[in-house]
């Protein structure tokens, strides 16, 4: 069977809960929850291994039962391992059971059991995997697609930023763990070395994140690709709320977008005010509710000396005054940030969003002067209209930013049309040290049929309106704490 068929045959079960009202994120949490199960007993009955599970929770279990003692064995098992330890634990972080018609349940407990998984390979049960990830977050804007980038741009980061077997690479909002698995392909290409490659799949690689289902998710699609061993790679946690204690050499991230946070705070008289959340921690320089500009200063602080990041981000991040422009200038001075990569709109399920690229690199502190020299810009979004179903981002588009950015030598760079160079000076006398350049002659403005769809635009004021508000929020503080 090849490996989109089995995409497409394990996607089909999903029509057995449709009418049960479970949506497509619970069925892959389903689907994850059932398929450990499974391939823990084809271990044991295969392979002659160790379960990894106490007996009365095993597949063997709850293949046996039916109707409604089906039901109760699968929730119980639920609860049961979401307390265990290590890559269990991980896996099945507060799972609950979703599909409460046991005659649907059943169904999908034989579909499942009527498949060798392990006698898959490794890199298709990985890719069949991540296939079913992907298609959830194209079938609906909710559900994965918050988590979404695309695979295209991923691979281009990871190619240009050149992790060796070697690299510590961690993911502080790893989604269902893109990064993470493009990494390890790059890493696992370099070396047929036995210790280096159980090495590679035990410790260098890592990631947190907030969302337990999607810590669920993303454990298992490295699972399938024999990553983490019997420790779990994956957290739940907010990353932003403090630094930890560990330092790694490469970070690769997409932090989420979306509204800045706020908490709800109840007065002894019973009303609720709502504050703007901020995250006041020693390493961050800066004390804003921008949760893109926390992400920043927080991949700053957990780098090694040395060390380099691939992060995205969105156009906000570039101009925001306040908050912002204090982190853009540390980012200037501290770090080396030497290219920015300006990406197309319409590549990402959320609608209207403009964002970047920013690589940089970390070293010891200077007791004079400035890391960056010159920051490269290269600009994919000026006249270049991309759609997710009709013209999707591809490798194609991204080839030539491969090309110039030249991560042989980047102090070897030529300018190109999209390709130009600002020197520190030109920027660190800009307007609250904006990052928001542009050169290209925009040729939507002067056709009014290349207009942006009404909800796009829409979406832009909206973001841009919401920007200004919370940095003149953030001046108001200011202003405040000077008083």
């Amino acid at each position: 069977m090849t490996e989109n068929n089995l995409v497409t045959k394990v996607w089909n079960y999903a029509t057995i809960l449709k009418d049960a009202g479970v949506v497509y994120m619970d069925y892959v949490a389903q689907l994850t929850y059932l398929l450990f199960l499974k391939m823990d007993d084809e271990r044991t009955t295969l392979l002659g291994e160790k379960s990894l599970l106490p007996e009365k929770y095993r597949w063997n279990k709850l293949k046996s039962l039916s109707g409604i003692d089906l039901e109760t064995q699968y929730s119980e098992t639920l609860t049961a391992l979401s307390k265990m330890n290590g890559i269990i634990g991980a896996i099945y972080t507060k799972a609950s059971n979703k599909i409460n018609e046991p005659s649907k349940l059943q169904r999908l407990v034989s579909l499942i059991d009527g498949e060798n998984w392990l006698g898959l390979d490794v890199d298709v049960k990985g890719a069949v995997y991540e296939g079913l990830l992907e298609k959830n977050a194209t079938e609906t804007k909710a559900g994965a697609g918050q988590y979404f980038t695309p695979r295209p741009l991923i691979k281009a980061m990871v190619e240009v930023m050149r992790p060796t077997p070697e690299t510590t690479v961690t993911d502080p909002a790893c989604g269902t763990g893109g990064f993470l698995l493009a990494a390890y392909d790059y890493m696992r290409s370099q070396t047929s070395d036995k210790l280096k490659i159980k090495e590679l799949k035990e410790n260098k690689l890592s990631g947190n994140d907030i969302t337990p289902l999607v810590v669920s998710l993303c454990t298992m699609n490295l699972y399938l690709r024999g990553i983490g061993g019997n420790k779990a790679p994956i957290r739940e946690c907010d990353s932003l709320m403090n630094a930890g204690d560990k330092r790694y050499d490469m970070v690769l991230t997409n932090p989420p977008f979306g509204k800045k946070g706020s908490l709800k705070i109840m007065g002894e008289d019973g009303s609720v005010t709502t504050e703007k959340e901020e995250y006041n921690r020693e390493d961050f320089i800066a004390s804003t509710s921008n949760k893109q500009i926390n992400f920043v200063q927080h991949i700053m602080t957990i780098l090694n000396s040395h060390g380099r990041a691939a992060v995205v981000v969105p156009d906000n991040v570039l101009f925001e005054g306040g908050a912002g422009e204090k982190v853009r200038r540390r980012l200037l001075n501290e770090f080396n940030l030497h290219t920015i990569l300006r990406l197309p709109t319409g590549i990402f399920y959320a609608q209207g969003v403009k964002a970047n690229v920013l690589f940089f690199d970390k070293y010891p502190p200077l007791d004079n002067g400035h890391r960056t020299q010159d920051v490269w810009f290269y600009d994919l979004r000026t006249n270049i209209n991309l759609s997710l179903v009709t013209n999707p981002l591809s490798d194609v588009h991204l080839a030539n930013f491969i090309k110039c950015y030249n991560a042989d030598n980047i102090a070897k760079r030529d300018e190109s049309e999209r390709f130009k160079k600002f020197s520190y000076d030109e920027i660190i006398n800009r307007d609250k040290v904006s990052l928001d350049i542009t050169w290209l002659k925009d040729e939507s403005l002067e056709n009014l049929e290349n207009l942006p769809d009404p909800e796009i635009l829409a979406d832009e004021i909206i973001e841009n309106l919401e920007t200004a508000l919370n940095s003149f929020k953030d001046v108001m503080i200011e202003l405040q704490k000077a008083e």
